[in-house]
């Protein structure tokens, strides 16, 4: 069966898989005895019609980017990183610690170092997996599996028993110091004298998002361990007769992974919330995984699918609270563009292979 080319495995088998995942889902719609068109009309305008939905749309999609990152990294070195949700709750504790240390006088001074401890924790978080993968091999899902729920359980302790201010019964550190609070969108664009809603918690760290795309972008494909990861992703034996230590890239493409899962707390942590609490990640460790399958783990396709998931989580949240559809049927909307953008890939792919062949042979 000839490839299908680039165009087709990258924009036309995640469009149809979207359209058949839309269609499904307002057929659901129309099944509880609501209009699917009024429905999808709203989504737009809630995510897209005014800058107070862009706002959460763009807040989301930071937080899928950085998770989405993170799984691509550790793809690339053909390990599937399902840990980016526990690396992103330690990543928010070392954001949290580095925002309490200190009185900051202003964000241009704790942003940095908070990057630093949100990347440090995530990566040392995704440190172990990596060394049980590389010197003892233990599957790297069901360690990261794992990870997730002790990141989850000290996190819990640390909040309730260390870091919980003085008489308060809320399980979440103390607001941070003033100087860390990171300019909004809002902030940003008026410079430009270009208006945007200042109700919304998108901040600078979604600039942060896009730059990271580029570096990943860059490492993977402009750089020497870059092609070290992607020859030992693609066989670990030839990469071994090429002089790649296959310790080495497991250990050093999970650190990258576990640190760009732990940058997210940036915008979760220190730009909207402005302190540690639970579930603050809310389960964008695995929406990443994801957005990276739907943006074929490259950076500009993780932006993008970053974008559509930004979207029908902003879009979802405007419908359940403007029309009688069930916070749960949202759930089942996303759950259907995970599904056919990713599980059910080939359900898509093998008809158009087929059809791509019956044009080529005509060619010919």
């Amino acid at each position: 069966m000839p490839r299908l080319p680039n165009w087709a495995d990258v924009v036309l088998i995640p469009a149809l898989s979207l359209l058949i995942a839309f269609v499904l889902s307002g057929l659901v719609i129309l099944a509880i005895g609501e209009n699917p068109i009024a429905a999808l009309n709203m989504m737009v305008k809630g995510a897209m019609g005014s800058t107070y939905g862009w706002g959460y749309t763009l807040y989301y999609a930071t937080n899928f980017m950085f998770t989405g990152l993170a799984f691509a990294v550790a793809f690339h070195a053909r390990m599937f990183n399902i840990g980016a949700e526990g690396q992103a709750m330690m990543g928010g504790l070392g954001v949290a610690l580095v925002c309490l240390a200190v009185d900051w006088p202003h964000w241009a001074l704790a942003l940095p170092v908070a990057v630093a401890g949100g990347v440090a924790f995530g990566a040392l978080w995704a440190l172990i997996p990596a060394w049980l993968q590389a010197r003892r091999g233990s599957h790297i899902v069901i360690t990261t599996i794992m990870f997730n729920f002790i990141a989850a359980s000290i996190l819990n302790y640390v909040l309730v028993n260390l870091m919980r201010p003085e008489g308060s019964m809320d399980p979440a550190t103390a607001r941070f110091p003033p100087g860390t609070g990171l300019p909004t969108l809002h902030d940003i664009l008026a410079v430009a004298g270009i208006p945007f809603s200042q109700e919304t918690p998108a901040n600078i760290s979604f600039l942060l998002a896009v730059i990271a795309c580029v570096l990943v972008w860059l490492l993977i494909w402009r750089t020497r361990l870059g092609y070290g990861i992607r020859a030992y992703g693609h066989s670990e034996a030839a990469a071994v007769y090429a002089g790649i230590s296959p310790v080495r890239i497991v250990v050093i493409a999970m650190l990258i992974s576990g640190g760009l899962a732990g940058m997210m707390a940036i915008n979760n942590v220190m730009g909207e919330a402005e302190r540690l609490v639970l579930n603050a990640v809310e389960g964008a460790g695995f929406i990443g995984i994801a957005v990276a399958l739907m943006g074929r783990n490259h950076p500009f396709g993780i932006f993008l699918a970053s974008l559509l998931f930004g979207f029908l989580y902003q879009g979802g949240a405007e419908l359940a609270l403007w029309m009688s559809i069930p916070r749960e049927l949202i759930v089942v909307i996303q759950a259907l563009v995970i599904l056919f953008t990713g599980a059910l890939d080939n359900m898509v792919r093998m008809p158009l292979e087929k059809l791509f062949a019956v044009l080529q042979k005509e060619r010919a």
